[in-house]
């Protein structure tokens, strides 16, 4: 056992005294000793139940002859975060988790992990994590909220920062907005669209590093708790068989990973967390592959923002492997990748069909033939742009218009919220990319703004920062090289125009080679504008967003 080194012989009588002091027993001490990973916290609404999922986790490896062990990891809420200097620390805490995590691992000397994230940054974090250590994982999420109801209608998270919007623009009464206030969010949970979180707890179960219904069994189901103890139980399968994350997260199980993002229609943030999970895994995950498979791979769910179904409508419908299966009929998976469940993904996806067609769309009859996804190029993107296409209206899929110039999202939601901003314009938010924000924020209050005011179908909107999962509409992020280091972003000025083509994958920026190389020879590098503490570090180590924001 790797634990031999903290707890076996007579040179480890000292750390024997400590164990001691935990209350362990020789007998516990004789077992594997096994990490349990908690994202537990009680400020994150998808959070807030780890505690019971952990302790079912404990019960599970207990069962099956193990010695649960429980340390933490941080998690913020990307909701509370959204639209002010905190959400900075969003993306920056996937660095931190994982680090923290190989940390805490390789000083105790874990034989095997349980991870136990839920929402935005966690389970990528972890997920990096767990490819570093390559010790025998399991994931198990805390699950997705229940929809909201109001008005007799379902509704979540998006709407809610939609409903503001629409409050600016005078097509809703304070009284609405408070309905919407108190019922869009009703149980604990990761908020109930195809947000980031239920995306990246959706592709954990894809990529076989968790158990069948890990991103969709709701987080108030009893099931849930059933399903952690079985990844307690697991867990020790994986140790007593040694099938580590790496033997899992093979290049073959991150295609099959982007192929059903396409047909689940999963967040932008999927182009930012795959690549970087896959470098930790010694995989090379190029984003500019996307558009390739999104060409292959029909979409089959329209879950909210792009459509009116939620996460519990998924699960009950069959869940991911019912969507794999769809998939299988193209033969589009790799089947024969190494799973959690000491099982191929063929063999675990084979029993589980679709059991509702207007959730998950059969093959035949998809929502488009291409993926949810889309990769942008063009000059005003040389070397990438990302765009949820599933959640683009029609009318937006080709859009030419002035840009409108915004060097901080501060000053977009000002303009939007003030009227500024009319129908055909293309808001471009800049100098909000890894560096340049730094930390990459979410653009969610913006593009709600937009779509509040009824300017969802005419308006697009364009940064070197993302967007929430929640986020609808032609909002296209990542945009790369980011305005920070020079890239084209920096460069655009107030009225030039700016041709989309989301069916032809570009993005072009309608002002000549000749004068675009003047402007950058006139361009000169922006003050940091963080410069103490973990955000100007991060500063200075982040890559683009189109190589998944790693650190070098």
């Amino acid at each position: 056992m790797k634990s031999d080194a903290v707890k076996t012989g007579m040179q480890q009588a000292p750390h024997r005294s400590l164990f001691n002091a935990l209350g362990l027993t020789k007998e516990e001490l004789e077992r594997p000793l096994v990490g349990i990973v908690s994202s537990y916290n009680e400020i994150v609404p998808g959070h807030m139940n780890l505690d019971k999922i952990v302790e079912a986790v404990k019960l599970g490896v207990a069962m099956a002859g193990g010695t649960p062990i429980v340390f933490p990891a941080i998690a913020v809420c990307d909701g509370i975060a959204m639209g002010h200097t905190g959400m900075k620390y969003s993306l920056v805490t996937r660095d931190l988790i994982a680090d923290s995590t190989e940390c805490m691992a390789m000083a105790h000397q874990f034989d095997a992990l349980v991870m136990v994230p839920n929402c935005d940054k966690n389970v990528p974090g972890l997920l990096m994590a767990s490819a570093r250590l390559n010790v025998p994982t399991v994931f198990v999420s805390g699950g997705p909220m229940l929809a909201g109801r109001v008005k007799g209608e379902k509704r979540s998270l998006s709407s809610m920062f939609e409903a503001v919007g629409s409050y600016a623009a005078g097509t809703m009464t304070e009284e609405d907005v408070l309905e919407f206030e108190n019922k869009v969010c009703p149980t604990c949970g990761s908020c109930s669209g195809m947000y980031t979180a239920n995306s990246m707890n959706c592709l954990t179960e894809v990529l076989g590093m968790g158990l069948k219904g890990n991103g969709t069994i709701p987080a108030v189901y009893s099931e849930r708790i059933r399903l952690a103890k079985h990844a307690g139980m697991q867990v020790m399968e994986m140790y007593r068989r040694n099938i580590r994350p790496r033997d899992i997260m093979t290049e073959k199980a991150f295609m099959n990973a982007l192929t059903v993002d396409m047909a689940l229609g999963c967040s932008t943030n999927s182009m930012l967390h795959l690549p970087a999970i896959a470098h930790e895994a010694g995989v090379e995950l190029n984003v500019d592959i996307a558009n390739e498979v999104s060409a292959r791979t029909p979409n089959l769910c329209h879950l909210a923002p792009a459509g009116h179904t939620y996460m519990e409508d998924l699960n009950e419908a069959g869940g991911v492997y019912a969507v794999m299966n769809e998939l299988n009929k193209l033969d589009l998976l790799n089947l024969d990748c190494m799973t959690v469940t000491g099982k191929t993904v063929g063999e675990n996806i084979a029993p589980c069909k679709n059991k509702n067609p207007e959730v998950i769309r059969p093959v035949e009859n998809p929502y488009s033939k291409t993926g949810g996804l889309a990769i942008l190029k063009g000059n005003l993107a040389p070397d990438s742009g990302v765009v949820k296409r599933s959640a683009v209206v029609p009318e937006m899929m080709k859009h030419s218009g002035p840009a409108r110039v915004f060097d901080c999202e501060e000053d977009a939601i000002a303009a939007i919220k003030g009227g500024k901003i009319v129908a055909g314009d293309v808001v471009v938010i800049r100098y909000e990319g890894p560096k340049g924000g730094p930390g990459m924020r979410e653009m969610l209050n913006p593009t709600s703004a937009i779509a509040g005011m009824g300017l969802g179908s005419s308006v697009a909107l364009i940064t070197d920062g993302r967007f929430s999962g929640a986020s609808r509409g032609a909002s296209i992020g990542h945009v790369s090289p980011e305005a920070a280091v020079g890239g084209p972003i920096a460069l655009v000025e107030e009225g030039d125009i700016i041709e989309i083509d989301i069916e032809a994958c570009t993005l072009n920026l309608k002002v000549s080679d000749e004068e675009l190389a003047r402007r950058k020879a006139a361009w000169t590098p922006r003050e940091p504008k963080v410069t103490t503490g973990y955000l100007a570090r991060y500063a200075r180590l982040v890559t683009s967003g189109n190589r998944g924001a790693i650190l070098e």
